[in-house]
């Protein structure tokens, strides 16, 4: 069987276990060698063929593949944050299921999580945004109708910009047309790497943000106030919030004697 890794956002601790034991079980792995760090594979055991992916097709990282698995080797496909968030492993998969090869995807922590951490900040504030919304600017890969920026911004949710860095005017752009220019904007690049930087921004200064720090990519745009860690409180710790497992507790606080 050929396993999917998510590799994290960088820091090799912040892969899951399952992520370690797969690596340190693959007889053969492919990694991303362009966005996952290389300190990853000190989780690989020592003989294990390493390939570096940035500069193979779709056809030659499926072959290495589909021929470990004919060689009943264990293959391991490792990529950066969570496959399943812009890994283009669907492909992959499908050339695997025409050659009627079993596959397992192992989840990751992916960017945005990394990036929310780095700040710190929750996405889902009370009465600021209980939405995330996770796509990116249209660039070389076409997005979708109904799926732009632009147009996704008319929610006001906390949004996670992928792949964007080298964007910044148009995403600027997009997101103001219905986002205040006051909005809050924290730009992450590399989060958990050891060079990893957060700069805050309001959103009418995200094009120039972007320029001046000289980010181009491995970044994260979080756009939405709820990364000024205001807001509603949780009904959650309520004292006068009742749910499964506690009663509400309505008692009026006694004055204190004196």
């Amino acid at each position: 069987m050929i396993l999917f890794v998510g590799a994290g956002p960088g820091d090799p601790e912040l892969i899951t276990v399952r992520g370690q034991k797969a690596l340190g079980d693959a007889d053969v792995i492919v990694y991303t060698g362009s966005l996952v760090r290389k300190a990853m594979l000190v989780w690989a055991k020592k003989d294990a063929e390493i390939h570096d992916s940035a500069s193979l097709d779709l056809q030659e990282i499926t072959r290495i593949l589909i021929d470990a698995y004919r060689a009943k080797r264990k293959a391991v496909r490792l990529h950066t944050g969570d496959p399943s968030l812009f890994g283009a492993i669907a492909e992959q998969m499908r050339v695997l299921k025409n050659e009627h090869i079993p596959f397992r995807v192992i989840p990751g922590v992916s960017s945005f999580l990394a990036s929310a951490a780095a700040i710190p900040a929750e996405l889902t504030v009370p009465g600021i945004s209980q939405t995330v919304i996770i796509t990116r600017t249209e660039g070389r890969t076409a997005v979708p109708a109904g799926q732009s920026v632009a147009e996704l911004a008319s929610h006001r949710a906390t949004m996670a910009v992928f792949l964007s860095a080298d964007l910044g005017e148009r995403t600027q752009n997009d997101l103001l047309q219905h986002y205040p220019p006051e909005t809050a904007v924290v730009i992450v690049e590399k989060a958990s790497w050891p060079e990893e930087r957060v700069i805050p921004c309001r959103l009418d200064a995200l094009a120039h943000t972007l320029s001046t720090s000289g980010i181009k990519k491995t970044t994260m745009i979080l756009v939405g106030d709820s990364l000024r860690g205001e807001g509603e409180n949780s009904r959650l710790y309520d004292c006068a919030f009742s749910h499964e497992y506690r009663s509400a507790d309505m008692k009026k606080e006694k004055p204190h004697a004196g």
